[in-house]
């Protein structure tokens, strides 16, 4: 698995899921519920994951919908 983008924005991981999803790329989020756990402070950003067959596909879909993610 690779580390695609790493965020506390749910809108934004839920939008680039729908986005891969649509590619049929499944992504998987990961620290879900240590970022609920540390309450309301935002600390622990929550990681989308990609299988490593699916990351340079999908980091394509990303760089043409203009999203920011990790590259590498």
């Amino acid at each position: 698995m690779k580390e695609l983008l790493r965020t506390n924005d749910m809108v934004l991981i839920s939008w680039v899921r729908a986005l891969l999803a649509g590619d049929d790329i499944e992504a998987f989020v990961f620290d879900n519920h240590m970022s609920i756990l540390e309450g309301s402070a935002n600390a622990i950003p929550r990681r989308l994951m990609v299988v490593d067959e699916q990351y340079d596909r999908a980091c394509r879909l990303l760089d043409a919908a203009e999203v920011h993610h990790r590259h590498g």
